[in-house]
């Protein structure tokens, strides 16, 4: 989730009823530190709710150094990345590239967990490929190393965000360690958090790529799974309200220039969320109308535009 789940992501998740949001993924080579990306995504004193910083890379001593400047800086949680598919990352020898290598696992660990005095989470796949599932193995070197609580997505890493998740391996998972598991992957409506919670036996689920443009999926489960009984859709005001705090969060946080790029893929997919609100978003934003407003919006290049336009659209549903 690098590039999305930044400190105005967070904040608007964990208002609408997530009780964890994880930062993006912090490289832990430290030469890169000094970009402005890294500085923003290593802020984390002003985050609200518990401050849960995630880290990649390979080192196991870099990996520990990253761990303690983040708990200094203000993390409360370190959450080790080993679950990323790309190219990029896995290249070298980080993310899920890691899962081949159980032993490096074990190292790094072992590193992190003894270089801060925070809880250490992991962030997993069920394996590499679909012949080397070994997502047990690597929960069980976790549990034996001091993690605090694993995270497992229910692909392998060659899956990519292909296909549909399993839950067959996060369930064996949970039942071969007792530390908390918690579960991740296709999980974008209330009925399929309840039935993922239930066949898995997780402590928990994370949602990623279901709450883009939905922010409000997690008060949506949170109700469910308490009442049993589906939340009213939010009205086309407190969609309005939500949306454009979320855009002028953004552009003061990166700023004018690169607030307004960053918002257009956010607004993207909100937009491209409200065919699940009903008639009264539907003749705005379906279809040809929907790929036109988002072609429009994307060639705008000034914060106030954004804004206009975004008003303009939300008085033609009102009214």
């Amino acid at each position: 989730m690098a590039g999305i789940t930044d400190q105005p992501f967070r904040e608007l998740c964990c208002r609408l009823g997530a009780g964890l949001a994880v930062s993006e993924m912090v490289s832990s080579n430290p030469k890169v530190w000094n970009t402005e990306k890294s500085k923003l995504r290593m802020l984390h004193s002003d985050d609200a709710g518990i401050r849960s910083v995630q880290i990649a890379g390979s080192c196991p001593d870099e990996l520990a150094f990253a761990a303690k400047v983040n708990a200094d800086n203000g993390a409360q949680i370190i959450d080790i990345n080993m679950g990323c598919p790309a190219k990029k990352v896995n290249k070298k020898l980080a993310g899920s590239a890691l899962l081949r290598d159980p032993a490096q696992v074990e190292q790094i660990v072992k590193a992190v967990v003894n270089s801060v005095s925070i809880p250490v989470t992991l962030k997993i796949r069920t394996g590499w490929c679909e012949n080397s599932r070994n997502g047990i193995e690597i929960a069980r070197i976790a549990e034996d190393n001091g993690i605090a609580s694993l995270a497992v997505h229910g692909r392998t890493r060659n899956d990519f965000y292909k296909g549909y998740a399993e839950y067959d391996t996060i369930k064996a998972i949970k039942q071969a360690v007792s530390i908390p598991v918690v579960a991740n992957g296709d999980i974008t409506s209330v009925e399929k958090a309840e039935q993922v919670l239930s066949y898995t036996g997780a402590d928990a689920i994370m949602i990623g790529r279901g709450a883009q443009g939905r922010p409000w999926i997690f008060r949506e489960i949170n109700h469910f799974l308490k009442t049993g009984t589906k939340m009213s859709a939010p009205s086309v005001n407190e969609v309005r309200s939500i949306l454009l705090e979320h855009v002028k969060e953004l552009h003061q946080f990166y700023g004018d220039f690169m607030g307004v790029r960053i918002a257009r893929k956010h607004v993207s997919w909100y937009i491209h969320s409200f065919a699940l609100l009903g008639e009264g978003f539907t003749p705005h934003f379906a279809g040809d109308q929907g790929k036109a407003f988002r072609a429009t919006f994307n060639g705008l290049s000034s914060t106030s535009e954004q804004l206009e336009m975004l008003n303009l659209c939300f008085d033609q549903l009102v009214h």
